[in-house]
């Protein structure tokens, strides 16, 4: 039987503002690459921010949570000037917290050619 998937807790936050300026940051970065610099991905990263700080200053640790939060919270956002949805923003979160932490989120090695024969 697979084993389940370990919880990722964060530390508790000591300045949850700062973290939220980051993955605003980040997460706007994150949207303009992906696809095109558009306007609204400063306010899509503005909002799903503001849900991770709120989360984190009333003591979410559990990046689950965190992530589903920030689902739930998303699907009252417009995104129809977007090529995005709640659920890639969610995951997006979710992969640049993941990669700030130095934790691998790849799965069932992607990205990693060492060794499978392709050819490097």
């Amino acid at each position: 039987m697979a084993e389940p998937i370990q919880a990722i807790t964060l530390s508790p936050a000591k300045d949850p503002q700062q973290e939220g300026e980051w993955l605003c940051a980040t997460l706007r970065r994150w949207l303009d690459q992906e696809f095109i610099p558009e306007a609204v991905n400063q306010d899509i990263a503005k909002r799903a921010s503001q849900v991770f700080v709120r989360h984190r200053m009333e003591g979410e640790n559990d990046l689950g949570s965190l992530v589903i939060a920030i689902l739930t919270e998303m699907q009252a956002f417009d995104f129809s000037e977007s090529f995005y949805s709640e659920f890639a923003v969610a995951n997006a979160v979710s992969d640049l917290i993941l990669e700030s932490l130095g934790i691998d989120n790849r799965c069932c090695g992607q990205g990693n050619t060492e060794g499978t024969g392709s050819g490097n």
